[in-house]
């Protein structure tokens, strides 16, 4: 669940509407820059699993830094830039290496960029391409897992094997409003391809009802992991 929100007041109310249904919790750059670290201490107080999407892209010193600081908040999993290459993604798995259960998650390629994008950025590769050549080298780089679209789950899934972690973003209800999102998929389609974790942040955090928003998201992953293992 991505905490997309502002202030601490926000998080809670969010948090406490959706208690029993979400236990893994995303804080981003928008509430940590916002609020800072005492996001990560009240879902750590209250017993959550924090993912703190910082989405690190820097000199490997700098990142490495960065992962020890969230690691003594007691973060479980981080994210790195996978275009930040090789040697980063090392420094900042051998940083939480000192945090037994922190997770290094490299993103690939952002949900908000399509092939054009990539075009005028000046990649020669169309978006899938590209999230398979940096998940390649996030796992060489031994980290623990990926971050990519639901459109590159499954490629991702059969190239990678079962015990590197998928993280999907994009992640759209049935009919729901892609917003800003190009490369999206819906609960049951992540899952079904190969996800880990899902990453839901607008389609509850805005609705009337979060818990209810949550409550189907839940029910639609449950249908799908019940019909895998039959």
């Amino acid at each position: 669940m991505a905490l997309d929100v502002f202030t601490l007041n926000e998080m809670k109310d969010i948090v406490e509407s959706i208690k029993s249904e979400v236990n893994i919790y995303k804080i981003g750059l928008q509430l940590l820059t916002s609020e800072g670290p005492e996001a990560i201490r009240y879902l750590k107080s209250h017993g959550k699993t924090v993912f703190l999407d910082l989405k690190l892209h820097e000199i490997s010193s700098s990142v490495s830094s960065a992962i020890k600081s969230a690691g003594r908040h007691g973060v479980d999993m981080i994210t790195v830039h996978a275009s930040g290459g090789q040697k980063m993604m090392e420094s900042a798995v051998e940083a939480a290496s000192e945090f037994p259960r922190m997770k290094v998650l490299a993103l690939t390629v952002v949900t908000g960029l399509n092939d054009q994008d990539l075009i005028d950025i000046g990649f020669s590769r169309k978006s899938q391409d590209q999230v398979i050549r940096l998940a390649q080298i996030a796992q060489r780089s031994g980290c623990h897992g990926v971050v990519a679209s639901p459109q590159e789950t499954e490629a991702l899934r059969a190239l990678l094997g079962k015990d590197m972690i998928m993280v999907t973003p994009g992640i759209r209800p049935e009919g729901g409003d892609i917003q800003d999102q190009y490369r999206i998929g819906t609960p049951a389609h992540a899952i079904n391809s190969g996800a880990s974790y899902i990453i839901v942040g607008r389609p509850i955090v805005q609705a009337d009802n979060p818990e209810k928003a949550a409550k189907e998201i839940n029910r639609q992953i449950y249908l799908v992991v019940t019909d895998i293992y039959k």
